[in-house]
């Protein structure tokens, strides 16, 4: 039996043929802890919702540009790829000649591919940019409002986000780690570009091996795995900024600040104190203060102070409390706490942020840069945050703030959308369809019929990674690993290069864009270039048999199926060169310090982000909390990686009344007459979804928590919308974090839940393609023939025994 080598988000592993039909997926041999996620794998590959011909929604091959009110509601006609590449190709070259090129948004998330080549991101902003330039996206919904604040805070985001202080120096070091948002294990399963040997879940047991204390703040237990000696504080959603500012206040108040870390490393402790001990605003933010905002007693408060001040401390924030209304303010108030403490630059104390918010952050594995496909500079200047997507499509022309200046949203006629899925990642589903029926024309490439396809004009199948060949690893990987084709296409889908190519040709630039290499060549190319560059420097790995040496041939390295990476030295502690000499290894900030009051951000007089860390509340307003008393919290999946793999085995076994599950606290749910896998509607003045109830005391009671990622599958004619398949954005606000970021604010929602009471409910349909009609006789499409693999005939096996799909 024969696999293959290949990586993806969430690891590294081997795939092929099953005996019994179906693929085989195994694990990396050198990963301690192989994620959850390889189980989707199987199931998705050759699901019914692969898009298997090229697609053109009926309303438009009728009406054509500017008939956007059937997306998401009418059917498909399939067409073939003469036909659909010649009406993109027209599309494209209409919209840069009669309105510009930054008309045309290049709508694209780096999570399609693992693959340092084919991915779909590299891929259509490279053609882009050839084509005469495009709109871009700014930042990402994960780190909008961080990667805007620390620069201006600490200098530098990426150190802070990427180089932050390594595992093996907290194990050795820490003796109280404080985390904020905790360190949930299922998000250290998912790293961009994957991850080779999983080592966060062997370093939290080696954390809970040495004794280190872990005090968890947040309304979920689950937060952080049982292991660690934890004291848990269930503070109230989205008040974490209180809890530090009271926490910081003690520390003062009782003289157990640094003064002398605060006089030399930091700049505008003054203005903050005055903050703190009410001088600037006569409301001292002491834990008394505190206290009845985060729902926390008032002395555990202050004995966490005293704690924290009495040992080598490292206090950490997950992204997740900055994907919120004010998100800048826990991030800069938790820089403020460990400022207080005096701690930063010392091994095992300090600030972190991300740890438990992606596999690689704090890992030991390379620093190397990998592999890249070279990037043209955009010819358009023209960008919007990420998260603001629907405000640029409903609203073009209109001026908003981003990061100090003032900008406008520019017209948007096309969107050419290839890899990631808005109708996951974005908030207030129902406003997002509302954007997206304004474009005149929507093209969007995808492997499955997502919902994002379903609101586009033209729809291009494309294969997914077993199905094409590549390279692939991630950041501190500890491999560069060979991604063999694994599998056959399904259908007629091609790569997004080749798609790409074909539009390229048909453009007048193929030349420029492919620079006359096919896939493979290029791959040998960026491989020879990558390698030459390493074997200059000196860099040694350790090869795929242990052995040392510089990165062999492309050859070898395809044979062998991997290339051990050189790694980095296991000890590392953030801002320790600062720290031993702030004068000649200043900060890029404008002080060259730690900015606890800024004057260029009190400059822009944004009351939704003041010049210093600050209390500003998030919570909803007195009527809006008695309509919608329950808060909700859409964090990441365990089962899948955002929308991906939602049609594999791992998240439909995870379903609930064939939904989404919903976890809710029993107290609640006796309140309102739920019981256990009871089907439930979760509402607010946005929007509805159904989930299933999943009962749970390892959550604050008032909280629901429903993880985002399933498929939206909105119910025709509800207004507002009904999603039938759990999916928490429904019910989500599309507000910016602030007027400095315009990040994204889907983490909390108010909401109201009851028990389903109105007779049988709507189908879940999105586990099914929409409805495909065959292309007009006269139409050159009508000779194509069907895929005859597009649905492979079940095999025969005994009861209870596993699935042939499922993972060795």
């Amino acid at each position: 039996m024969t696999t293959l080598p290949t990586t993806s988000h969430w690891g590294a592993f081997r795939a092929g043929p099953h005996p019994a039909g179906g693929v085989l997926v195994e694990p990396h041999p050198d990963d301690p802890a192989p994620s959850p996620l390889l189980a989707g794998v199987p199931g998705s590959l050759r699901h019914r919702t692969r898009v298997r011909r090229p697609a053109v929604r009926e309303g438009w091959l009728r009406g054509g540009p500017g008939t956007g009110a059937g997306r998401g509601r009418e059917p498909f006609v399939e067409v073939s790829w003469e036909r659909a590449l010649d009406l993109v190709a027209g599309e494209l070259a209409r919209v840069k000649r009669e309105f510009g090129p930054q008309a045309v948004f290049g709508g694209s998330y780096g999570w399609a591919s693992a693959g340092r080549f084919h991915h779909a991101q590299s891929q259509l902003h490279r053609f882009l940019a050839l084509f005469g330039g495009y709109t871009a996206s700014r930042n990402s919904y994960s780190l909008g409002t961080s990667l805007v604040l620390l620069p201006r805070v600490l200098g530098d985001a990426e150190a802070v986000l990427r180089a932050t202080s390594s595992w093996p120096t907290i194990v050795r070091h820490t003796r109280l780690l404080v985390a904020f948002g905790g360190v949930p294990a299922k998000n250290v399963y998912v790293t961009p570009g994957g991850v080779t040997r999983h080592t966060t879940p062997g370093f939290l047991a080696e954390l809970a091996a040495a004794g280190t204390e872990v005090t968890l703040v947040s309304p979920l237990r689950d937060d952080l795995p049982d292991g660690p000696a934890t004291d848990w504080l269930p503070v109230a959603p989205g008040t974490d900024t209180a809890l530090m500012l009271a926490l910081t206040h003690t520390l003062v108040a009782e003289n157990l600040h640094d003064r002398a870390f605060l006089a030399r490393y930091t700049s505008g402790w003054p203005v903050l104190e005055r903050y703190l001990d009410g001088r600037a605003d006569g409301t001292p933010k002491d834990a008394d203060w505190a206290a009845p905002i985060c729902g926390l007693a008032a002395e555990r408060i202050r004995a966490l102070a005293r704690k924290m001040a009495g040992t080598r401390t490292l206090v950490t924030v997950t992204w997740s409390l900055q994907r919120a209304r004010y998100g800048e303010q826990p991030v800069w108030a938790a820089i403020a706490l460990a400022s207080a403490l005096g701690q930063l630059g010392l091994p095992g104390g300090g600030f972190g942020h991300g740890y438990g918010s992606m596999g690689d952050v704090g890992d030991t594995g390379t620093a190397l840069r990998l592999p890249f496909l070279p990037q043209p500079a955009n010819p358009v200047d023209e960008f919007i945050p990420c998260a603001r997507i629907a405000d640029l499509l409903l609203h073009p022309g209109e001026e908003y703030p981003y990061d100090g200046t003032t900008r406008r949203y520019p017209d948007i006629r096309l969107v050419h959308w290839a890899g990631g899925n808005p109708f996951h990642h974005h908030q207030d589903l129902g406003r997002l369809r509302r954007a997206f029926a304004r474009p005149e024309t929507v093209i969007v490439h995808e492997p499955h019929w997502t919902a994002t396809a379903r609101h586009a004009d033209i729809v291009l199948p494309v294969t997914t990674t077993l199905e094409r060949e590549d390279f692939g690893g991630g950041r501190r990987d500890t491999h560069l690993i060979a991604m063999h084709r694994a599998a056959d296409p399904v259908g007629e889908a091609r790569d997004d290069h080749a798609i790409l190519a074909a539009l390229a040709e048909r453009l007048g630039f193929a030349a420029e864009f492919t620079e006359n290499r096919t896939p493979r060549q290029w791959l040998e190319h960026l491989y020879g270039q990558w390698a030459e560059q390493l074997r200059a420097d000196g860099a040694e790995g350790a090869g795929s048999t242990g052995s040392a040496g510089g990165p062999p041939s492309f050859d070898r390295f395809w044979a062998d199926g991997e290339w051990r990476l050189p790694e980095q030295h296991p000890e590392r502690t953030l801002f320790a060169e600062f720290r031993a000499d702030p004068d000649r290894h200043p900060l890029a900030t404008p002080s060259g310090r730690i900015e606890l009051h800024s004057p260029a951000i009190a400059a822009l007089d944004l009351p939704d982000c003041p010049g210093h860390p600050a209390w500003l509340d998030p919570r909803p307003d007195p009527a809006t909390a008695r309509r919608h008393p329950l808060l909700l919290i859409a964090n990441q999946p365990a089962t899948r990686l955002h929308s991906q793999l939602d049609v594999g085995a791992a998240s439909l076994a995870d379903k609930v009344a064939d939904r989404e599950a919903v976890e809710l606290h029993p107290a609640d749910a006796a309140e309102r007459a739920i019981g256990d896998g009871d089907l439930v509607r979760i509402f607010n003045d946005r929007g509805a979804c159904l989930a299933g109830a999943r009962l749970s005391d390892r959550l604050r009671p008032g909280v629901v928590r429903l993880p985002t990622g399933a498929w939206f599958d909105p119910v025709p004619d509800t207004e507002p919308p009904l999603c039938a398949h759990g999916n928490p954005n429904a019910l989500t606000a599309d507000l910016p974090s602030s007027r400095l970021s315009q990040g994204c604010t889907g983490q909390h929602a108010p909401v109201q839940l009851e028990r389903w009471t109105g007779g049988d409910p709507p189908p879940v349909t999105v586990r099914h393609p929409p409805v495909l009609l065959p292309a007009p006789t006269s139409d050159p499409t009508s000779e194509a023939t069907p895929d005859p693999a597009s649905e492979p005939a079940p095999v025969p096996r005994p009861e209870h025994a596993p699935p042939p799909e499922a993972v060795r």
